[in-house]
């Protein structure tokens, strides 16, 4: 079916009206207008972006020389770079003619927004920030956090990376990491091993003391300052328990400790000294109902039987 040209008369006249406004519009001086305007936005967006890198850069090389550590040096360098690229980015769009005003309190009302709904990544992002700060432990150092030992890989902002003993590698979030105790084993060049050992009760002491201070003298990895003592540590249940202290340097401790550990096992058998282990004896008592012990009532039931005369036989009527 055709439609009417009444019905399409409200068209035509609304095309021709919004030609003759388009032809009024000067777009020479609307080029002129908005085009150096976008043209200065896009000069200011090029040049701002090669002055955050340069100065990221450059930030990174300062602190390099000032021996910062790598880590705290890439992630201030990385928070210099994202500052000054949102001021350019800012500074771009006021070129062109867009209030940055609205737009900061846009971005605030949407920063809240997201803050409450992304707590816990927050919550990692400032516990990365703390920990790359503050660097209760730096990349390669040997650790415990939360409770998972191991070798620090990396430092991240939102989680740490750890090498464990075995090779494994342990993602922790950060805001574990701050919450729970860091013990760092690398913060300090010596480190002290202990090595206990028991002896009877019937050793020398003096002489089972010499053995392990010369067992540590001996040892090519054991440091001589300080040097290393033995203490008696406890008297124990079944032996007298003696501890042997000595420093190594941080890297040799797990081979230098498994040493002299072995020479321990062999020079005390060695000269004659013994290692006891837990040993109890157990004596049993069997009673009778009036209290008397069974073994001497069988022990006299038997004395009885032997020393009883034999029957008469009756005599034959």
């Amino acid at each position: 079916m055709q439609p009417s040209v009444p019905a399409l008369a409200p068209q035509h006249e609304q095309a021709t009206q919004l030609a003759r406004e388009l032809r009024g519009i000067d777009w020479l001086q609307l080029l002129e207008a908005w085009g150096l305007r976008l043209l200065a936005a896009l000069a200011i967006f090029v040049v701002g972006r090669w002055l955050a890198r340069r100065l990221s850069a450059g930030l990174g090389r300062v602190l390099g020389r000032a021996s910062v550590d790598s880590t705290l040096s890439g992630f201030l360098g990385n928070i210099a770079y994202a500052v000054t690229l949102v001021l350019v980015i800012m500074t771009a769009l006021a070129a062109i003619g867009i209030p940055t005003t609205s737009m900061f309190a846009v971005l605030g009302a949407a920063g809240l927004a997201v803050g409450l709904a992304l707590k816990d990544s927050l919550s990692n992002i400032a516990s990365g920030v703390m920990l790359i700060v503050l660097r209760p432990f730096r990349a390669g150092d040997h650790v415990i956090a939360a409770g998972q030992e191991g070798v620090v890989l990396e430092i991240r902002v939102f989680q740490t990376r750890l090498r464990a003993l075995d090779h494994r590698v342990i993602i922790l979030p950060n805001s574990q990491v701050t919450t729970a105790p860091i013990i760092n084993y690398s913060s300090l060049p010596q480190r002290r091993f202990e090595v206990t050992v028991g002896v009877g009760y019937n050793d020398n002491l003096q002489q089972a003391r010499e053995i392990l201070l010369r067992i540590a003298n001996d040892e090519p990895l054991v440091l001589d300052d300080p040097a290393p003592v033995v203490r008696v540590l406890n008297l124990g249940e079944s032996s007298v328990d003696l501890v042997l202290q000595a420093f190594v340097a941080n890297g040799d401790f797990i081979e230098a400790r498994s040493r002299v550990v072995e020479a321990v096992h062999n020079q005390l058998i060695a000269n004659g000294l013994s290692i006891p282990y837990p040993q109890r004896d157990l004596h049993v008592y069997h009673s009778d109902a009036d209290g008397r012990p069974i073994a001497d009532i069988l022990l006299r039931g038997v004395a009885d039987d032997g020393d009883r005369a034999p029957k008469q036989a009756p005599p034959a009527t």
